[in-house]
Order: C-alpha cells, then sequence, then structure tokens
C-alpha cells in the first residue's frame, strides 16, 4: 500500500477530537515512512510521522497547533480499507498524549 501524494478528509471523529471536515491530510510516502501535513477547522498547522506495514497499516504520531494557540500532541494507528469506489478509507484509534490523554476513532477518506 502506497500513500504518497493522496490526501484524505475526516468523515467522522470522537468528540474530543480536532479535526473535522475542513481539515485537509496530505499524505508523503517513501519507503515504508510516512508524513503529512494538515490544517483546517479548529487545527492551524499539523504535522504526522508514520511508519507503514506490510499490509497498509500505520503507525503514527502527531502534532498541531489549534485554533486556541495550543500546542496538542498523539499517536495513532491507522487501518485502511478499500472502499468500493476504489480510493481509501482509514480507520483510525488515537491518544492525546498531552492535554487529558482521553482517547478517540476518527474516519478519514481519500478525496
Amino acid at each position: 500500500m502506497n500513500y504518497n501524494n493522496k490526501i484524505f478528509r475526516p468523515v467522522s471523529n470522537s468528540d474530543n477530537g480536532e479535526t473535522s471536515v475542513e481539515t485537509l491530510f496530505k499524505y508523503k510516502q517513501k519507503d515504508t515512512i510516512l508524513t503529512s501535513t494538515y490544517s483546517g477547522g479548529q487545527i492551524v498547522e499539523g504535522h504526522l510521522i508514520g511508519l507503514v506495514a506490510l499490509d497498509g497499516t500505520i503507525e503514527m504520531r502527531y502534532h498541531q497547533v489549534n485554533t486556541k494557540g495550543e500546542l496538542m500532541t498523539g499517536s495513532c494507528v491507522s487501518k485502511p480499507e478499500i472502499m468500493d469506489n476504489g480510493k481509501l478509507r482509514l480507520h483510525e484509534t488515537w491518544q492525546w498524549t498531552s492535554g487529558d490523554y482521553s482517547k478517540g476513532n476518527s474516519i478519514l477518506e481519500e478525496i
């Protein structure tokens, strides 16, 4: 699975998350290393770095600055699903490593 040059948008997120349908993730991948910049909605600027497993699962860490001026960090595992239209849907389980350390789930879809 290769995520290079793919763009994703959240379609759902837990209430304690900061991403929304206004947030765009621009993925780059070289070998098994995945990076992304993202922004939109409550996110002024965000970055993530991860490792892609053979089955396409991504283990990642992220940091972002929100519209309140807070620096937030977290970790996430993202599992891919190929939708009927051939695009990818990512099922994510994440946890803040700052703030309240709460956990959540989100779904992103390739646009």
